[in-house]
């Protein structure tokens, strides 16, 4: 019976989620049950394409993701996929109607870190974090709102400015992998050679502005959903503001990260403010 198949793919994507981060895995926790299922489908997708093109140095990157993609084209169009991530991933799809666009946008950023490595102008690097974070985002979206087209669309601006802050915050976190491990950078206009602390501060007011207004959003979610995104902008606020504090040569030398005994002290701080109606 195929049942027993897609509670297998299900189980597997939720493992990827658990296994790859452990912070968006604890926000996920926080989602309604009904809707939590969903975007562990989303996060194994995703993830799946970026390991390919982050990670797997020692194999034929572009043959690999090319076939990542037409496998995942013949699971979006027969609705079934050898592949337990991507079957999980369609079935997420089909039951939101997730817009294909959303895909297609997110595989061609995914696609571009296969050779780009300098993304020189506003327009290259706005593009790229549509595709690479906006359009997850918007994907979430989706099954937060349970296929409401017009919560969607009154929530989308607001989603994708969420996104956006999330993406920028990890390229900042991880200038040192990026940068010497992949010979990539994203932000146009600054010399990561010679990163200093205004080029810094403009990046992260950039970023604050984003949060901004993506908090705007959070506070119109539905409660299935809004404790969740809520933790998961709570961590990203903290790492933004241990980053803010880090000296812009150490930022370049070091992964900053959040351990895990803040991440659960703000898990409780979060919830009191929840309960307390403060969001």
């Amino acid at each position: 019976m195929k049942a027993i198949f897609d509670t297998v793919s299900n189980q597997c994507s939720k493992i990827v989620t658990k296994s790859y981060s452990t912070s968006f895995s604890l926000a996920t926790k926080m989602l309604s049950n009904s809707i939590k299922q969903d975007i562990y489908n989303i996060y194994g997708f995703v993830r799946c394409a970026d390991e390919i093109v982050d990670s797997f140095h020692d194999y034929d990157k572009e043959f690999l993701f090319n076939a990542f993609s037409d496998d995942l084209e013949l699971a979006l169009e027969h609705k079934i996929s050898l592949n337990p991530i991507l079957n999980s991933f369609q079935e997420t799809y089909h039951k939101y109607q997730i817009d294909k666009d959303l895909v297609d946008a997110f595989m061609n950023s995914m696609r571009l870190d296969l050779h780009k490595t300098n993304y020189l102008t506003d327009e290259e690097y706005k593009a790229y974090i549509y595709g690479s974070a906006d359009v997850v985002g918007l994907m979430c979206l989706k099954v937060f709102v349970k296929g409401n087209q017009e919560k969607y669309d009154e929530l989308k601006e607001d989603a994708m400015h969420l996104g956006s802050a999330f993406q920028k915050v990890n390229f900042l976190r991880d200038l040192k992998a990026d940068f010497e491990g992949l010979s990539r950078t994203y932000f146009p206009n600054t010399d990561l050679n010679q990163l200093d602390e205004a080029s810094k501060k403009a990046i992260i007011d950039d970023i604050e502005a984003d949060f901004d207004r993506g908090l705007q959003g959070i506070k119109k979610l539905p409660i299935e959903a809004k404790f969740g995104v809520f933790m998961a902008y709570r961590y990203y606020s903290q790492l933004l503001k241990k980053l803010k504090k880090t000296p812009a040569l150490e930022i370049k030398s070091a992964r900053i990260r959040v351990p895990n005994y803040k991440k659960f002290e703000l898990l409780t701080r979060s919830y009191v403010k929840y309960q307390l109606n403060l969001l």
